[in-house]
């Protein structure tokens, strides 16, 4: 998803101008005819956020001075660059100071704008990663703070606010690397308790003989080696939320104590004669499926029953494919401000490669693969070579199942990942299984290195939206942006189906959870 840019003036002509220049860049572009208007749009309580804004200095309602000026009234930072027709020296020092990042003189040229729109991009993503980062050492960090633009993960996201609104014990289910600590402290940085302690611990990483001692406490002398009296984890979030990490991996002795510390809001240290009281809200993580365990005896019944109480899937990375350019650029912004390397952009052809890879490792893997192209690169673009091996398997995979060519820069973005099975129709009726694409992505090159027809492109993304919309017409019709009746003409004319009808009246559709157009019927994301 491109980056939104507002752009405000008055005279419709250049307004349009600056619109079209701002496309061929590749952004979005919204507009307004005024500085009323834009204020309206930027801090209006539905309005989605801007990238950066294109401001007319001259205006006849509210000027853009006036408009720098309430944007800081309200606190809202948004890279501005200012443009008009009166280029002294005076307007642009009294620019400069209203908050503006840089300053164009009408008309502006194409080569100019586009430098000066990345500029002021890349200023706010950097000064972003930086508050973050601050948010994040300071336990301050909220949902806004979380990298995303996968509808999947603000469904997550939604979810998790709402925890946040609570005392609710919530249990956050995931594989390895997806953020579910992340999640953890946006939801205590939004809460009431954002102000008290947010401590952290690894259950899996604590030997099995000091758990009680490092979650409850011990006194002085308790046992050999306790040379001073230790409070423990839960004294020490008291009054906060305590976040137990791979909480699957507690041996069963301490899993008996942790039961009674939620249950009856007190811990007992190890050798201590009273229990201590404390106030804590616990949020839990794991990257095990604990209904199993609990089945297999490694989990008791009773504690699952209290930790599950508000659980939340987070998707692996391989399911959120358009939250990786997102990422890609926040790691590249942090790592290369660490590195004291200037690096401005990643290639359309790096970028596409890390979207087909699967990720097995999630953010995780990902966040460690730029770190090191970040030290490999050697001019100001991160390439394909900064991911060597990456590239390797990826065109290995795609050499075993015969595509005619990775993504180039022209693809930067595919539908969805790669996938080695073949997707099946919501309806046999509407499309057969065997006509389906068995990849997420279209080819643009047939096997002999020739562009493919655009009839044999139509027919595979008709195919791939079917497949993607579980067989309902009417939504495969609106997304694609043409009628049902013209939807079922193409499908009669391209010899995809030999019924095209409606999802029949009564039918059950499958439950999304259990079904994945990527991964095929009856998948359910797993939590190992």
């Amino acid at each position: 998803m491109s980056e939104r840019i507002l752009i405000v003036d008055d005279d419709p002509v250049q307004r349009r101008l600056v619109e079209n220049m701002v496309q061929r860049f590749g952004y979005e572009a919204v507009t307004a005819s005024g500085g009323q208007e834009a204020v309206a749009l930027l801090t209006g309580p539905d309005g989605t956020p801007f990238d950066a804004m294109i401001l007319d200095l001259m205006m006849p309602d509210l000027d853009g001075l006036g408009v720098l000026a309430q944007l800081r009234e309200v606190g809202l930072i948004v890279p501005v660059i200012v443009q008009t027709a009166h280029g002294g020296i005076d307007n642009v020092v009294s620019a400069m100071r209203a908050g503006a990042v840089d300053f164009v003189v009408k008309p502006a040229s194409p080569e100019r704008l586009q430098v000066s729109l990345a500029n002021a991009l890349a200023t706010k993503a950097l000064a972003g990663e930086l508050q973050r980062l601050k948010r994040s050492r300071d336990g301050t960090l909220t949902f806004k703070d979380i990298v995303t633009r996968s509808p999947r993960m603000h469904g997550v996201l939604r979810m998790a606010e709402k925890a946040a609104a609570s005392a609710i014990p919530v249990l956050v289910e995931g594989r390895s690397g997806v953020g579910k600590e992340l999640i953890a402290r946006a939801i205590h940085g939004s809460g009431e308790r954002r102000a008290k302690p947010f401590v952290a611990v690894n259950c899996g990483a604590i030997p099995d003989n000091l758990v009680e001692s490092l979650l409850f406490g011990h006194e002085k002398g308790a046992f050999t080696g306790a040379t001073e009296k230790h409070a423990g984890k839960f004294v020490e979030a008291h009054g906060g939320t305590l976040f137990l990490d791979e909480v699957g991996e507690l041996p069963l002795a301490a899993q008996v104590k942790l039961l009674r510390a939620i249950q009856e809001g007190e811990v007992e240290a190890v050798g201590g004669r009273k229990p201590i009281k404390v106030d804590v809200r616990i949020v839990s993580a794991t990257n095990r499926d604990l209904l199993q365990d609990v089945k297999d005896g490694r989990f008791r019944e009773d504690l699952f029953y209290r930790l599950h109480v508000f659980p939340i899937t987070v998707p692996p990375l391989a399911e959120r494919p358009e939250d990786i350019p997102e990422l890609v650029r926040h790691f590249v912004l942090r790592f290369a401000a660490e590195e004291g390397k200037r690096i401005r952009a990643v290639s359309g052809e790096a970028l596409a490669t890390l979207i087909a890879y699967r990720w097995p490792g999630n953010v995780r893997q990902l966040e460690n693969a730029v770190f090191r192209a970040v030290v490999l690169s050697e001019g100001d673009e991160v390439g394909l070579a900064d991911f060597p091996q990456i590239a390797a398997q990826v065109t290995d995979r795609v050499s075993d199942h015969g595509a005619s060519s990775l993504p180039t820069i022209g693809d930067r973005m595919p539908l969805v990942p790669e996938t080695d099975e073949a997707p099946a129709a919501h309806n046999p009726g509407d499309v057969s299984a065997a006509a389906l694409p068995a990849k997420g992505m279209l080819a643009a090159l047939d096997p002999q290195g020739e562009v493919r027809p655009l009839e044999a492109i139509e027919a595979d993304m008709i195919r791939f939206a079917i497949a993607h919309y579980d067989g309902r017409m009417s939504q495969v019709a609106r997304q694609l942006g043409i009628g049902r009746s013209t939807l079922y003409r193409k499908l009669e004319g391209l010899g995809l189906a030999s019924s095209t009808s409606e999802t029949p009246t009564g039918a059950q559709e499958h439950d999304p959870e259990q079904w994945d157009p990527v991964f095929g019927k009856d998948h359910a994301p797993t939590n190992s």
